[in-house]
């Protein structure tokens, strides 16, 4: 698995100039953008502010709203001076993601209010195809992105969007572009990045669809694992997130998430959600710890902190978790995050039920 990256993020930046360079001694401003209430210049304005916006989060990383500033054209600038904007800004925004550390995050509201590198390149990314797109499509100009982006910023974003045939046309019927046969017409949409919940010494980091992927075929995720990491059981339940996401069930927020440092951002183990909440508000959650982070409270720690994540949302009425009799080290784990032991799972007894309610 490669993360997106800055490099991508300038590729999306090229393909644009190259297909509105040409066109730029045309009349953008008395042309609405496709599906748009902006002109095709200011779509194309629009695209270069949001790329310096996510620049300046990356570089000053305000935890709580946007850094407070934008930019502003000098006067008399034609289409092709703001075309310039755009690499300019494009750049700045490659430079901040590939100089930025794998563990910050800074301000984003959707859906969860922050964002990691890998987001603020997806959403960067996201920005320049599809209102390239929409100007293009508004002055009758051809316009694919490479592949690869479409299906970088599904991936990264759109983790509740089922993936389909081809990445480009699913991007456009994601975000109320285009048609997919079988699927309804999407009239409202947000992209997605991942929930990250924080304890004292751990960050619990939601696993994007290529994260797990790549965990599930053997990979490291591109986490910095201690020795011993990751546990089987991180890669068993990425490989059923993996299975949901391609289903087109997969809820992000009830995924699984990696147990990352604080001190030195290194990934300890794996935490997450069997499956989003049943009818009843019931829902099952597993962990596991590489064997060198082991006996050191972590595993208690990632369970009270998602166990109270969950318990305060109005679809979560009770958590539940099963063990295997012999594993008393996990049983003294949920006994002290709260759980309390409820049934013997199957008739042999050969696992234990806990459960925490609300």
């Amino acid at each position: 698995m490669r993360p997106i990256n800055g490099d991508d993020v300038m590729k999306a930046v090229e393909g644009c100039l190259a297909v509105l360079g040409p066109v730029a001694g045309r009349d953008w401003e008395g042309v609405r953008a496709a599906g748009l209430e902006w002109s095709c210049r200011e779509t194309v304005e629009h695209v270069a502010s949001d790329l310096i916006a996510y620049a300046g989060q990356l570089a000053g990383r305000p935890r709580d709203a946007y850094v407070p500033f934008d930019i502003r054209l000098d006067e008399g600038t034609d289409n092709d001076g703001l075309l310039e904007v755009v690499r300019t800004t494009g750049v700045l925004l490659a430079a901040a993601v590939r100089t930025t550390p794998a563990h910050v995050r800074a301000f984003h509201p959707y859906p969860f209010r922050s964002a990691d590198r890998e987001g603020f390149a997806a959403m960067g990314v996201a920005e320049v195809v599809l209102h390239t797109h929409d100007v293009t499509r508004a002055l009758g100009v051809e316009y694919t992105p490479q592949e690869g982006l479409a299906e970088a910023v599904l991936g990264w974003l759109f983790p509740h969007v089922q993936p389909g045939t081809a990445a480009w046309p699913t991007l456009l019927w994601a975000t109320g572009r285009g048609e997919l046969p079988g699927r309804a017409p999407v009239t409202e949409w947000r992209w997605r990045n991942n929930l990250v919940v924080p304890t004292e010494r751990l960050d619990l980091v939601g696993l994007r669809p290529a994260v797990a992927r790549d965990l599930r075929l053997g990979g490291d995720g591109g986490l910095d694992w201690i020795e011993g990491g990751p546990y089987e059981g991180t890669r068993e339940a990425a490989g059923f997130l993996v299975k949901a996401y391609e289903g087109g069930v997969h809820r992000p927020e009830f995924g699984v998430f990696a147990l990352v440092r604080k001190e030195d951002g290194r990934a300890v183990g794996g935490i997450g959600f069997h499956s989003a909440p049943d009818d009843d508000g019931r829902v099952e959650i597993g962990y596991d710890l590489a064997e060198g982070a082991r006996g050191q409270g972590y595993a208690t720690e990632a369970v009270r902190a998602l166990a109270d994540w969950a318990l305060a949302r109005d679809d979560v009425g009770s958590l539940f978790a099963t063990v295997e009799r012999e594993n008393t080290a996990s049983q003294a784990v949920l006994a002290r995050a709260g759980f309390t032991r409820v049934s013997e799972e199957d008739g042999s007894g050969a696992e234990l039920a806990y459960e925490l309610r609300r």
